[in-house]
């Protein structure tokens, strides 16, 4: 991995395009050893064996995992007041130790180890429930187990750290990931957070500044990504009441107003050698293969939403009446009530699918996961959207607002902003697109590497050449014909069977049109970001669809008319997504940014004032103790 200058941190560091990609592409993991539904389905191939019979876990884990939906459904029913929640800003204390007595720190931890060991399936609809209720509280639990301690010791720990700090966390010691800096999101080249090792070897000296550390004001123990100078990024489990730690801010935002998200500053902040997790500059590799099961809880919260959506908009749309009848039976309005309930089925699916994917372990899902990721935060944005849009003028007011002129105070407009930063979190939809697509072209730029590679020389480029006609000349016959052209075919789905054919005709045309692109633009592709993004965004719709029929089949009764709903909506955006993707915008969009940011139409700023809060574009991050009260806070006991 490329080392970090220890003599430059956050701003101050200066890393080329080429030397910033060689990190990220270092970091992922490029083996593919277990089988991928949707690696297959970039490359033009349905592997519908993959993914049906629907998987489903077993007995005794469902028993358990009902069990401790039904003990956390009273706790939220009886102990939870979410109102309150909304107007302090703040999750109270009691809440914290009902959580704690509930076990929900550790419904990911292995039972031998303090904690619950719910599947991946019931996790998530914990996730799901929860946040239902409260998103600040289903982040809270997601941010502490889904990235924070407990997952990375699960998959890279000692059995030491194991048994030190998994049984604390099972227990309520509330942890939280801390990469992000003010100047660094998605460029992890740029990390100005250093760890300097003793002289001794026997502990890291940790310098630096975090921001929106979710969980960090309350946390006890922190996932830290840190660069050892000459060795790269590295990842530490951090006492968080060590001393040079301070919670110089706690963040507020637009919506999850309960979620305790700060700026952590380390000066000189001694941690253990023993606390670092895999070895020395492994830390990014850590921190993805942490995300690609990790990522599964935010599309969990999303279904939630959507899955509440359909509870008002039916029960609003059959209430209300307009020019004599039901708002709901007027097509304008009856097309969202339609989109809501089909796509919330579908997200729902999507993410049991791909949880089930991930506890039975014989598949790889880091595709399937970052899909439901970017759909499920795209889509849910969407329904709560449409809600909003459906209730009217009562869509945009508050519940407080609501219940004190006497009407039922539905929180839309609070689902809507507590909704928006999944789009965000974890991974922007831009940078997943790219993640996304990376892997989708992933066979694609191991067979036509040194070909493209500017620096391999004429020997290297005809070697990769003659391995690449070897290549295609195996894989493009299998994209010509397909059981998609044969009626018929997937005739066990019954009436469902027309939209499978139709994903694995379109995998096929997907696969095509990548090849040519990759044909066209050679090394020049990864700066289609547009086009990468809208070949992705056709792979997430053909992914859902398939998930959705799935589904359906194993759960029976009417829902097929639910999944037939979802997938002839999903192929209109399909067939949408391809015209786009030679027929768009994107070169003259190109031309006119550079224009803009240059400052040719900054005539068009005039006749309005900026009411922004003067201040630098991004905070000092250089190495210097604190000069801030710490924010930090320590939650009851369960």
């Amino acid at each position: 991995m490329t080392a970090v200058d220890p003599e430059k941190t956050g701003s101050d560091k200066k890393v080329d395009e080429r030397a910033a990609r060689q990190v990220a592409e270092q970091a992922r993991e490029t083996g593919w050893r277990r089988p991928s539904f949707g690696k297959e389905l970039f490359l033009g191939h349905l592997r519908l064996d993959l993914i049906h019979p629907h998987p489903r876990g077993d007995a005794e884990g469902r028993r358990a995992g009902e069990e401790f939906l039904q003990r956390l459904g009273h706790f939220c029913e009886k102990e939870l007041d979410v109102r309150l929640i909304e107007r302090e800003a703040r999750i109270p204390d009691s809440v914290y130790a009902g959580l704690k007595r509930l076990g929900a720190f550790g419904m990911k931890i292995k039972a031998e180890y303090g904690g619950l060991g719910l599947s991946q399936v019931y996790y998530n609809k914990a996730l799901m429930l929860v946040g239902s209720v409260s998103p600040a509280i289903g982040a809270l639990l997601s941010a502490h187990q889904s990235i924070g301690v407990p997952q990375p010791l699960a998959l890279f720990g000692t059995d030491e750290q194991k048994r030190e700090f998994l049984p604390r966390c099972a227990a309520g010691a509330i942890s939280a990931f801390l990469l992000t800096e003010p100047d660094v999101g998605s460029d992890p080249a740029r990390l100005g957070t250093t760890a300097t090792p003793t002289q001794d070897g026997e502990a890291y000296l940790l310098d630096g500044v975090k921001l929106w550390t979710t969980n960090g004001v309350v946390a006890e123990l922190l996932v830290v990504m840190a660069a050892v100078p000459g060795k790269g990024i590295s990842a530490f489990v951090v006492e968080a009441d060590s001393p040079g730690i301070t919670v110089e801010n706690r963040n507020a935002f637009m919506g999850l107003r309960g979620l305790e998200n700060g700026v952590t500053r380390f000066h000189q902040v001694r941690v253990p050698a023993a606390n670092r997790i895999g070895e020395e500059g492994a830390g990014l590799k850590i921190a993805l293969t942490t995300l690609n099961t990790g990522r599964l809880s935010l599309p969990a919260l999303c279904a939630a939403a959507a899955k509440w959506s359909v509870k008002i908009a039916r029960e609003w749309s059959s209430e209300r009446v307009q020019w004599g009848l039901p708002v709901g039976r007027h097509e304008a309005v009856g097309g969202k009530v339609a989109f809501i309930a089909a796509t919330a089925y579908a997200l729902e699916a999507v993410v049991d699918l791909s949880s089930e994917l991930a506890d039975a372990g014989a598949n790889d899902i880091r595709i399937e996961a970052a899909l439901a990721k970017l759909y499920g935060s795209e889509m849910g944005c969407l329904v709560v959207d449409e809600l909003v849009q459906i209730r009217g003028g009562r869509g945009y007011e508050t519940a407080e607002s609501m219940a004190a002129r006497g009407e039922r105070g539905v929180p839309a407009e609070q689902v809507l902003r507590d909704l928006r930063i999944n789009r965000i979190f974890e991974g922007s939809t831009e940078i997943m697109h790219l993640i996304i697509a990376r892997e989708a072209v992933d066979a694609h730029l191991a067979v036509a590497g040194d070909i493209i590679d500017p620096e391999a020389d004429r020997g290297r480029k005809a070697k990769a050449a003659a391995k690449a006609g070897g290549f295609y000349a195996r894989w493009l016959p299998t994209l010509v014909v397909g059981r998609g052209q044969v009626p018929g075919s997937f005739a066990e789905f019954g009436p469902l069977a027309t939209h499978l054919r139709f994903v694995e005709r379109s995998s096929r045309k997907l696969a095509r049109h990548t090849f040519y692109a990759m044909s066209r633009w050679q090394g020049k592709m990864e700066r289609k970001q547009r086009f990468l993004g809208r070949v992705v965004d056709v792979g997430a719709e053909l992914f859902a669809i398939s998930a959705t029929c799935v589904r359906a089949k194993a759960d029976g009764g009417n829902a097929a008319e639910l999944a037939d709903a979802f997938a002839k909506q999903a192929r209109v955006r399909v067939d949408e997504l391809f015209e786009r993707l030679w027929t768009n915008s994107d070169d003259s969009d190109v031309r006119l940014t550079k224009k803009v940011m240059a400052g040719e139409f900054s005539w068009l700023e005039d006749g309005v004032l900026d009411p922004s809060i003067p201040g630098a574009w991004i905070a000092d991050s250089t190495h210097h103790e604190s000069r801030a009260d710490d924010v930090h806070r320590s939650t009851p006991s369960g």
